[in-house]
């Protein structure tokens, strides 16, 4: 016959089970939050800013975008950069100055601003965007904006980008893309920057 614990003192079936019931509510409630002691270091974070993490939507909206800014100093386009994210894919133009007006719209094929000539370039949509005032190029007349004027992204939906023109204060940037798809835009600030996400 066992005899019973002493006052005080649990048996090692109770503890086992206490231990259980503890661990069973602490899985019940999810995982602790984690918090710092005083005078303790807190929880480290990324080095990522929200403003350069992607949305957690794909876009909507096919509509054209136009926005006007009068009065303004001609911005510089100093690059474009692209990545594909979970759902969209980013296009980032990075600029000197403030941010400038600017247009977003669908076309049937891009053409070189100034000659007129059309751009040899073949997929299934063309999403033209254009910054007014801005340049590409410095007071010299000296590129800003690189290489070019094509650009292979070979992202998801987006496969080039195409500089169209750096003519009187207007920059045109062609997005080629496999389809017609929603779009959206966002202007950053620190430093200037407009991202146009197209979803896959």
């Amino acid at each position: 016959m066992r005899s019973p614990s002493p006052p005080g003192r649990r048996s090692p079936r109770s503890r086992a089970l206490a231990s259980l019931a503890c661990l069973t509510a602490l899985t019940a409630c999810g995982p602790a939050q984690q918090t710092a002691l005083p005078g303790s270091p807190g929880p480290t974070r990324s080095s990522v800013t929200a403003r350069d993490t992607p949305g957690p939507d794909a876009p909507t909206s096919t509509s054209e975008v136009d926005v006007r800014r009068d009065g303004i100093e001609p911005a510089v386009v100093t690059g474009v950069r692209y990545a594909r994210h979970r759902t969209y894919d980013r296009v980032v133009i990075d600029l000197d100055g403030e941010i400038p007006g600017y247009n977003v719209r669908w076309v049937d094929e891009f053409v070189e601003d100034g000659p007129g000539r059309p751009i040899e370039i073949r997929d299934g949509a063309y999403l033209l965007v254009t910054l007014f005032p801005a340049n590409a190029h410095d007071e010299d007349g000296t590129p800003t904006w690189e290489d070019g004027p094509i650009y292979h992204a070979a992202l998801r939906n987006l496969t080039d980008v195409v500089r169209t023109g750096d003519f009187e204060a207007r920059v045109g940037i062609g997005l080629v893309l496999k389809r017609r798809a929603a779009f959206q835009i966002q202007e950053q600030d620190a430093p200037s920057r407009l991202v146009i996400d197209v979803a896959h």
